[in-house]
């Protein structure tokens, strides 16, 4: 049987995803997702207590604002998965996409004459000359069969979190098969429901490795499931400290004024920079220095990370820079002082 040809194909149906959708709603693409529905980690990477770290005005698409943009609270993961429906229904892209479809194959045919799966020639046209051709395979629905497709065009929009846990490997007798307990990675706990959370957390020891944004929920709401005399702790296993934030305000001051203003762009190096502009950046660095250490006097004075041992070594900056910033959620140190999070510095695996 021949490949089903098409001219365009989009794999994932995430914000990337639908976005694709809408701007190629002309050329009919066909979109591939493996779920059964539509969010991409909004719907498959998320804990009850995830909320977004941006503004809404922040976080939204050019041409389909948000109902309520102006409201200074994070929206929830469920208000997000809200509004990227509204945003797929209102475009009505939803028709192009097949659910339960994951793409386990992609096969570049190129110039050369495309064949089935009986290696024979395909029958399927070019629309271009000498343009390429993908074979892309899809499993539906979890079944051994698979189906085979052919498109001029393929864009790929599966973002850089996948589904398959990452785990360190261990010496052998030094890893999780030595271990009594349970051990989960975070993206096998997105996907139990709230009941399941509760059940597993409650009562329980729990150890959570590492101190990133996806560790400092987590830990929240095992802290929030162990409330009482019978409540167990939840211990914090940090290897690398990163600066976090209670909001974004500094001194008063909105915190997009230090990094995200066109001005301030001229405190920061970038690829390629002409002479000129890096002996700008040289004669500026005090001032960016002294932004970080701005910033740096005020998170030590709002939040207790000199009290827990919990203050980076390395400045500010380097974590914006790299996206290794995280909001702290509201109640974190609240519960630390009642001993429900505990921290455990760890210079080595």
């Amino acid at each position: 049987m021949a490949p089903v040809f098409s001219k365009i194909g989009i794999i994932g149906a995430g914000v990337s995803g639908l976005v694709a959708a809408k701007q190629l709603a002309h050329h009919n693409p066909l979109v591939f997702e493996a779920s059964d529905s539509i969010g991409g980690v909004w719907k498959h990477c998320s804990y009850s207590s995830t909320k977004l770290q941006s503004l809404r005005c922040d976080y939204e698409f050019s041409d389909f604002p948000w109902p309520d943009r102006d409201s200074t609270s994070f929206p929830s993961y469920t208000e997000i998965l809200e509004y990227l429906t509204s945003y797929a229904n209102h475009f009505d892209v939803l028709k192009f996409v097949r659910f339960n479809s994951k793409v386990v194959e992609i096969r570049f045919v190129g110039n050369r004459e495309a064949t089935d799966l009986t290696g024979k020639p395909g029958d399927y046209p070019t629309i271009l000359p000498g343009h390429p051709v993908w074979e892309v395979a899809v499993q539906t629905n979890h079944s051994d069969t698979l189906e085979w497709y052919a498109f001029e065009f393929l864009v790929v929009c599966i973002g850089k979190y996948g589904d398959v846990p990452k785990i360190p490997e261990f010496p052998r007798n030094k890893g999780p098969e030595i271990f009594q307990g349970k051990v989960l990675h975070t993206i096998d706990y997105c996907k139990l429901q709230k009941e399941e959370t509760s059940q597993l957390l409650k009562g329980k020891k729990v150890a959570v490795i590492g101190f990133k944004k996806s560790a400092i929920d987590l830990a929240l709401e095992c802290a929030e499931e162990n409330q009482g005399p019978e409540g167990q702790p939840c211990t914090m296993v940090v290897r690398t400290l990163h600066w976090t934030v209670p909001h974004y305000w500094i001194w008063g001051l909105p915190f997009y004024m230090f990094y995200s203003t066109r001005s301030s762009q001229f405190l920061h190096e970038k690829p390629n920079q002409s002479f000129l502009r890096s002996l700008l950046c040289l004669l500026l660095s005090p001032m960016r220095r002294g932004a970080s250490k701005f910033i740096e006097s005020y998170l030590l004075w709002k939040l207790p990370l000199q009290k827990y041992g919990l203050k980076p070594d390395h400045p500010f900056e380097e974590d914006y820079a790299s996206c290794q910033m995280a909001i702290m959620p509201e109640n974190f140190f609240s519960e630390a002082d009642k001993g429900k999070i505990l921290f455990k510095r760890a210079s080595n695996w």
